[in-house]
């Protein structure tokens, strides 16, 4: 029979209701291991405070003292690996996963909790094992020979950080375990209201159809290994419609093909008329992953993540974006167009202090969209302003993705940042052209408002002491890294500080609202670093199966020559977008181009500077195409941001519509750096 409750109007508060009544009923068991969870992830969480004090500490020490100690720098990625490690199994049970949301937000409750409990069991769990057993004998084999830095001045004890990596995942299992227990008991409790929605014959029949599509590719291709590494692909695409993690998807498809492929190694599916294979992968070789996921915590470069993140979202705690909204009103008031100016104007300046898209799209959205719609703006157009001006962030550095994609690529994040300078400020160029001319041409898209008065010298002074201390703070993050005064990581931590300091100027940072950065620093950082675990497993299973092989060859076989072949990859990348978001492409398919492009013999402009001239501008094409994805449903994550926040008069119809003309913008401002290459690679080569 089931069970009526009374469910509270806020979609947001729904989940949280419901674990308060299963808490009573499953007697505080799946609540206590929720709270172990949260209480060390809220403890472990303000080690990004000291982060920040061990960054600042090391630039301090090197400008007053002269001196450079190895040992803070190896406590930095020791902080960043515990935060990272820890972060996971707190994102688990906040679900502050990445997923697609396309089907799975039409199921109802009880549909999406059944593929939770499917998903934990068949994907999440041989994971575990996995991490657990082979990252206990990792960690034990660093103790038994008292591992130490391989500093002599470093820290001794490197097996404790080794450490965190089984500890981590048995934290991770108490986590699955709380949502197992929770999914499990409102499956059987049958609550009326988690009935609303479609049942699983959606997802089913989606599957089948996926299933019917993969077997077909795979008969386009000869040997067993190719036709493992297409259905690898398209199992992995097809498991993300369900809705589950983006994460444990990767993490779980990776386990089950290596147990497949050593399924055929050993002569076992022999029944299906395929040939064995001779991929080396079984439990042992797979377990070498664990080595790779030590690397990702005690990677120096990616350390930056986390306090560009933080930095991002202490700005925006900070009440910049308000003050520049006020002031820069007044400055546009009476040019038609004005206020989708301003926005655009906001979003650049956002982008090159935040690079948190679903932040800046979110608070471009509440700052402005109600404003644009008193004003009679187009629905359309204050769409697209906002969603599109709130991606420039993931391009314009400091941005968290051209952070990875130096990591994954192995090129210098200085290179990447400089590179991507031109190509941002055109697209914003781009953005802002397009305004001022569809303002004028269609004058009741965006109207002048009513008693709009003409600016005068307070408002240009009001615009100037809003912008001044944003800019300073640019300038110090990005003026240190392409002056070489300071590294990427160092420029985030001090970029975290200001960030803090220009808050506290303000009077808008008080306790709870560090806290709040604090666990959307701590959040947002676990749920991609929980990507990385993920591609990593998927892409040393692809890369066992012959894959990059196989891509590289299809790709170099279409006989394009060099810059047809770039255009292919665009394309493809382009066309992934629109299923994919951008933290699984950077980390699966760019890693697999590096290869093809080095092999294509471009003749880029390095100016006799930069040691990969190629590789950074092709690098920079792939971040413009990726920007985007934010913009192409189904899965363009600024249109969901988006749409949460605008007013009931702007349907989700006017935002795909707005977005049109802005995406064509972005691609025209693609085919400018594609066309003259000097836009990507001269300004990193004139600092140094």
């Amino acid at each position: 029979m089931a069970k009526n409750i009374q469910m509270p109007d806020d979609p947001v508060d729904v989940y949280e209701h419901i674990l308060e009544h299963e808490d009573r009923d499953t007697q505080g068991l799946a609540v206590a291991l929720d709270k172990t969870v949260k209480g060390i992830g809220n403890v472990v969480m303000w080690a990004n405070i000291l982060l920040i004090t061990a960054i600042v500490s090391q630039v301090a020490l090197r400008y007053l003292l002269n001196q450079n100690y190895p040992k803070l720098d190896e406590i930095q990625w020791h902080f960043y690996g515990l935060v990272t490690m820890i972060g996971i199994s707190y994102a688990m049970v906040t679900d502050s996963h990445v997923r697609v949301d396309i089907l799975h937000m039409q199921l109802s409750r009880r549909a999406q909790r059944v593929i939770e409990i499917i998903g934990i069991l068949a994907l999440v769990v041989p994971f575990l094992y996995l991490m657990v057993d082979q990252g206990w004998d990792y960690f034990y084999e660093s103790w038994r020979v008292a591992e130490r830095s391989s500093s002599p001045t470093g820290l001794p004890g490197r097996w404790a950080l080794k450490a965190v990596i089984p500890a981590s995942f048995v934290l991770l299992g108490i986590a699955a375990l709380a949502r197992l227990i929770h999914d499990g008991h409102a499956l059987l409790t049958n609550y009326e209201e988690e009935r609303q929605g479609k049942d699983l014959r959606l997802v089913f029949w989606a599957l089948l159809a996926f299933t019917v599509v993969a077997t077909a590719l795979t008969f386009l291709v000869h040997t067993t290994e190719e036709k493992l590494v297409i259905a690898m692909f398209l199992t992995f695409i097809a498991l993300l419609f369900t809705g589950f993690p983006v994460a444990w998807t990767l993490a779980g498809v990776g386990v089950a093909y290596c147990g497949l492929a050593y399924l055929f190694d050993n002569g076992m599916m022999n029944w299906t008329g395929l040939e064995e294979t001779l991929t080396g992968l079984d439990y042992l070789t797979l377990g070498a992953v664990v080595n790779r996921i030590y690397s990702t915590m005690s990677n120096a470069v990616l350390v930056a993540l986390p306090m560009f993140i933080f930095m991002g979202l202490m700005l925006d705690e900070s009440g910049v974006a308000e003050r520049l909204m006020t002031a820069m009103q007044r400055l546009f008031g009476t040019v038609r167009g004005g206020l989708a100016i301003t926005v655009t104007l906001i979003g650049i300046i956002l982008a090159a202090s935040t690079g948190i898209i679903g932040a800046s799209v979110v608070l471009l959205g509440v700052l402005s969209l109600p404003s644009m719609m008193e004003q009679k703006y187009s629905p359309s157009l204050a769409a697209g302003v906002v969603s599109a001006s709130g991606t420039l962030g993931i391009l314009i550095p400091p941005s968290i993705m051209l952070v990875i994609m130096a990591d994954q690529m192995a090129l210098s994040v200085g290179d990447l940042f400089m590179a991507a300078v031109f190509p941002g400020v055109i697209i914003g160029t781009l953005y802002l052209t397009y305004i001022f001319f569809i303002a004028l041409v269609k004058r009741d898209v965006a109207p002048v408002p009513e008693g709009a008065t003409r600016p005068d010298w307070a408002a240009v002074k009001d615009v100037m002491v809003a912008v001044l201390p944003t800019m300073a703070l640019i300038f110090a993050v990005l003026g240190s890294i392409f002056g070489g005064l300071a590294t990427p990581t160092e420029a985030s931590g001090v970029g975290a500080l200001g960030a803090t300091l220009l808050a506290l100027g303000y009077r808008k940072l008080t306790l709870q609202k560090l806290i709040n950065v604090l666990k959307s620093t701590f959040n947002t950082t676990a749920y991609i670093f929980a990507i990385f675990l993920g591609a990593t497993v998927f892409s040393y299973v692809l890369r066992e199966l012959g894959g990059d092989a196989l891509i590289e060859e299809m790709i170099l076989g279409t006989g394009f020559g060099p810059n047809g072949t770039v255009l292919i990859i665009l394309f493809i990348v382009f066309l992934l977008g629109f299923v994919l978001d951008w933290i699984e492409i950077t980390l699966i398919v760019l890693p697999l181009m590096r290869p093809i492009i080095n092999s294509l013999g471009m003749d880029i402009p390095g100016f006799g500077a930069i040691d990969e001239p190629a590789l950074v501008w092709f690098v920079i094409l792939v971040a413009v195409t990726l920007q985007t994805s934010f913009l192409t449903p189904p899965v363009g994550f600024a249109l969901f941001y988006l749409k949460g926040v605008c007013p009931p008069e702007i349907k989700l119809t006017h935002i795909y519509k707005g977005i049109i003309p802005f995406v064509l913008l972005q691609l025209t401002g693609l085919a400018f750096v594609f066309l003259w290459p000097a836009l990507a690679t001269w300004l990193p080569s004139v600092a140094y």
